[in-house]
C-alpha cells in the first residue's frame, strides 16, 4: 500500500531539498511545490484567490504523481502551508483550502524545523517570522490530529533525521 509523506513547515527551512533527498533514498517520487512555478508564471504579486489556484494545482499535481509512486510518495508543501499562508498575509481563510485539509490523507508529515539558516529567495516574504509560522504549523498539526515529527538538523543530519522518522511508518 502506497504511503504518503507531508513535507511541511516555514519559508526557507530545506521542503524541497529534503523531498528530493528523501525521494532518491526510497526510490520513489516528490510533488514539488505547484506556488513556484505558479508566481513565476503570473508573477509575485498575489492576492488570496491566487492561494487558492495554487492550493488546487498543488492537488493536481499530486494527484498526477500517484501513478508513479512506489512505495511512498513525498509531497513537498501541502494545504496546511496553504491554508496557514492565507491566513498569515491576508488574514482569510478558504472553503475549498480547509475542505481540502481535511481531506489530505498523509500517512506522516514532517515539519521541517527553523534551525537552517535563512536563504533569500525573491519568493520568500518572512525571515523574521520563522519561530511564528513554525508555531502555527505545529499548531494546526496538533488541531488535525495529524502524526508528524520534527526534523531538525543540517544537511546530511536532516535527511538522516527525515529517514528515521518515515522508516517508522514503512516497517
Amino acid at each position: 500500500m502506497l504511503k504518503r509523506i507531508a513535507i511541511t513547515g516555514p519559508e526557507s527551512t530545506g521542503k524541497s531539498w529534503l523531498a528530493e533527498k528523501l525521494a532518491t533514498h526510497y526510490k520513489s517520487c516528490w510533488v514539488p511545490e505547484f506556488a513556484r512555478s505558479y508566481l513565476a508564471a503570473n508573477g509575485q504579486d498575489y492576492l488570496p484567490q491566487d492561494i487558492e489556484n495554487i492550493a488546487r494545482g498543488q492537488v493536481a499535481l499530486e494527484k498526477s504523481k500517484l501513478l508513479e509512486a512506489k512505495k511512498i510518495l513525498f509531497t513537498d508543501t501541502e494545504m496546511l502551508v496553504c491554508k496557514i499562508w492565507l491566513e498569515f498575509v491576508f488574514g482569510q481563510q478558504s472553503d475549498f483550502i480547509e475542505k481540502a485539509v481535511l481531506q489530505q490523507n498523509y500517512d506522516l508529515y514532517l515539519l521541517c524545523d527553523i534551525d537552517l539558516d535563512w536563504e533569500p529567495d525573491p519568493l520568500r516574504e518572512h525571515p523574521h517570522q520563522r519561530h511564528e509560522l513554525f508555531e502555527k504549523y505545529e499548531s494546526r498539526l496538533n488541531q488535525y490530529g495529524f502524526k508528524y515529527a520534527i526534523i531538525s538538523g543540517k544537511d546530511n543530519k536532516r535527511l538522516e533525521n527525515a529517514v528515521n522518522a518515515v522508516n517508522e511508518i514503512v516497517k
